[in-house]
Formats: structure tokens, sequence, C-alpha cells
């Protein structure tokens, strides 16, 4: 019986991908080679190193031979010459409005949403559309290096099913809004929808319902109320533009002789789990407000440029210890969902708005998208950084291009230099969804296909033909 036991042991420690030493631990996948940029405390970079994955978490964080030699793996992704880094977080979009990317463009956002957009919803927004809309986001992402989201839209069920079908981590907020909605005729209607949501999903390991109120000046002071109470009463977060123009804040004013913060602090709107989006037209006297009761702010420098909204105060957030991530917004106002985009204009923008090329540096812009956004969306515990005990959420980003050639600095050349298609490894939950640039997840012909069959149907509903 010995002698069985024995022999079993010596096969078991001699299986898998090779030899397994006494002192070796089994996982499920080693990335090694790489220069891994950690976004943790102390911001160390290592030059190369190796992570191990067992299951969803990260185990381990060191040298190629310090972790070869204690791990041995069931897969193992060579990254020498590459960067491999914490997966981007989005945290302000709105999905399946890829589907409008391109629909209207080089107008101001009321005029935007007015004459174009909202019409357009009227007459083609259904759970198809999202659905299809969804998958096709969902696919950018990847391929861009997203690995979470935080989206407000209509049917957010479908959003979340078609999300958890494909393995991205995501904070998903069903909209709330005063006029008739596709999903909902009424503000009612839409925040018993937001109910049945949070209690479908609230279980799940990768999507974070969320109640998403659209902005204080689309919804009354009891809808507003309503809403927080269901975000408190389930503890799931709160998702709010704000602020996001100047319209926005006359309408406070002739309202309310207060700014949207203002009022929406009074009427006890603001918590810990809020997020609000854009956050452009604040004052000193806002930002405290928004300091004080830990309100995340998504900063989205891309569509606030594009519709003429103005610029977000991120300088004086960050000096105010607000916490602030990137956004794309949806692809209808950006016209992507790149994130690499919206950190290099992030640390542009602010240079030139300050007059002071230090205002947002690469470093902080990498934050904002990575542990900055994390924070955000209360996910600072499990996302945002790559350290032993968090989620397995990383990219691989090529450095072959010649823009990228030489590299002195890699957080430089994430911010200054990389696109997304540079990414060609996108991890989630230490679930690989996309390999040496072949999405796994999705099947890339057939989500394009549809899209386009999609942007035909939108065309024809809004008496567009396309060109022949």
């Amino acid at each position: 019986m010995v002698q069985f036991i024995a022999s079993f042991t010596l096969i078991f420690l001699m299986s898998g991908a090779g030899y397994l030493s006494a002192a070796q631990r089994a996982v499920s996948l080693i990335i090694t080679g790489g220069v891994i940029v950690t976004m943790d405390d102390d911001r160390r970079i290592l030059t190369p190193g190796a992570i191990a994955i067992a299951g969803n978490g990260i185990v381990a964080i060191g040298s190629p031979d310090r972790v070869q030699k204690e791990y041995i793996a069931d897969d193992t992704i060579e990254a020498s010459g590459q960067i491999v880094l914490p997966g981007l977080i989005n945290t302000h979009t709105h999905a399946p409005m890829v589907m409008y990317r391109g629909l209207a463009d080089d107008l101001a956002l009321m005029d935007w949403l007015d004459q174009y957009i909202l019409p357009a919803e009227a007459k083609t927004v259904t759970p198809e559309f999202v659905r299809v809309g969804t998958k096709l986001a969902l696919l950018e992402m990847i391929r861009s290096g997203t690995t979470t989201y935080a989206d407000m839209y209509y049917f957010e069920d479908v959003i979340a099913e078609a999300t958890h079908e494909v393995g991205m981590r995501a904070v998903l907020g069903q909209t709330v809004i005063r006029f008739p909605a596709p999903d909902a005729a009424t503000p009612s209607e839409a925040l018993e929808r937001a109910s049945q949501f949070i209690e479908r999903w609230q279980e799940h390991e990768l999507i974070i319902p969320a109640v998403a109120p659209h902005a204080m000046f689309t919804l009354d002071r009891k809808m507003l109320e309503a809403s927080h109470a269901l975000s408190r009463q389930h503890k799931v977060p709160l998702l709010i533009h704000l602020a996001e123009t100047r319209d926005e804040v006359e309408i406070a004013q002739q309202q309310y002789s207060q700014t949207p913060t203002e009022y929406l602090d009074e009427i006890g709107f603001w918590s810990a789990n809020t997020v609000a989006a854009h956050g452009i037209w604040v004052s000193k006297e806002d930002i405290a407000v928004l300091a004080k009761n830990e309100v995340g702010v998504s900063h989205n420098p891309e569509s606030n440029m594009k519709l003429a909204s103005g610029t977000a105060p991120v300088s004086s957030y960050l000096a105010a210890g607000v916490a602030v991530g990137l956004g794309t917004d949806g692809a209808a106002s950006n016209n992507d969902l790149d994130m690499f985009e919206a950190m290099r204009f992030a640390a542009l923008l602010h240079k030139l708005i300050d007059n002071n090329p230090r205002a947002v540096g690469a470093e902080v812009a990498l934050e904002m998208a990575t542990i900055g956004g994390a924070k955000v969306l209360g996910l600072e515990d499990q996302v945002g950084s790559l350290e032993v005990g968090k989620r397995a959420d990383l990219i691989v980003v090529s450095m072959d291009a010649a823009r990228q050639t030489p590299m002195y600095n890699p957080i430089s050349h994430l911010v200054y230099t990389t696109h997304g298609d540079d990414v060609v490894t996108t991890i989630v939950n230490g679930r690989v969804l996309m390999r040496d640039k072949d999405v796994l997840t999705l099947d890339e012909d057939v989500v394009i296909s549809e899209a386009r069959a999609m942007a035909t149907k939108v065309l024809e509903a809004i008496g567009v033909r396309e060109p022949e």
C-alpha cells in the first residue's frame, strides 16, 4: 500500500506540462519575459518580469527565473519585447451606440442629441439592436485592451447577457429618464426595470448591476431620490451624467438657483458609490462637495472636445483628492472605444488648458485608465493593478512597430505612442479573451456582418439610403 501511494505521488508530481518538483505549485497560466508595469502602490516596473495566474487570480509577480522556479503552468505566454499591464478600465460609455458611429458629427451636444440621436433611438433601439451593438463594442474593447467598462443604456439586461457570454467585466447601469424610452414608457417603469435588473445580476462574478439616472435635468427630484434609494437598498453603484454642458448649469440655476452639483447634494443624492460622468462645469465649491462625498468622476476628453462641451478641471479634481478615471463615452460621439486614445488626449489636453506641460503627465494618464478607474468604480481591491491577490485582468501590448522604436520609457510609450491595435492579448478574470490578436470568445466575422446588416436597418429607419 505504501509503495502504491509513493508511486501515485511520483506520477502526480511529474504530470502536467513538465516535471513538477515538490517546491513547485501548479497554476493555470504564466506570462513571462515582458516588461511588467504593475501600477501598484510603488509603481513597480519589472524588466523583465513574470506573472503566475491560478484560476481567476494573480498568485505571483517577480522575475522570470523566480516565477518559473516556484510555479509550473498548464499554459505559458511568452511576452519578451512586449509590455504587460493592467487591463484598461473605461468608466463611462454607452456600448450599443457604436451603431450610431459617424451618424452625426461636428455638432454641439444638445443639437446632436435632439436633432439626430434621440430621433434615431426612438426608431431603431430594440433588444436586437442592443445585442448587435454590444457585441460590436465588446469586440472593439477586447481588441484595444479594455477589460472593464461602465455602461448606461436601455435594455441593459441584453447588454449584461452579451457581456457575460463574452467574458468581460462590467458595471452596467439600467437608465432611468423622464422621456418615454425604448424600454420604458415612464421613469417609474424604468426604475422597476432597474430593480429587476439588479436582482437578476447582483451575484454575478463579472457583472455589477447599477442604477443609472440619466441626469439632474432629465429627472425630477422624486425620481432622483428614488434612484438613490434603490442604489442604497441593494448597495450597488449609481451612475449619472453631471454638468456636461453650460446648458445644464443654466437649467439648474433657473430652476433651483444652484449648480447641478449643489442641487444633487441638497437632495442627498451623492454617496461614495456614485460615478459622475463628465463633471465639466463645476466650481471649487462643487469639487469640494464631490470630494467630501467620495464621488468618482469619469473624465471623457475626446467626447467633450468633439461636442465642444468644455474641459473638466482634472488638475483641480486630483488636487482635491477626487478619484478620476477615463471614459470614452459612446462611440457615437467619440467615435471609438480606444482607451489608449483617451489616455493620450487626456495628457495633451490638460497641458494646453493649464498651460503647464506637467499638468497631466504620462503616469497620471495611465493611472486614470487603470487604478484610478478602478477606484472610481469601487473595484480597486479587485482590479486596476497587477498585484498578488487581485483578479487576473491584464493585457499584453506589442512594441514591434516602427513608431515604438526605440523605447526608453514604457510609461511614455503606453500613453504617447501606443494605439489600441497594438494590443495582442487580453485576459479577464484569468480567461484569455484574445491571444496573439485572435479573439477567442467572439466570432469576429459574424459580429461585423450583423453590425453591417443592422446599420442598413438604421439608415432605412431614419430615412437615409446607403451610398450605392
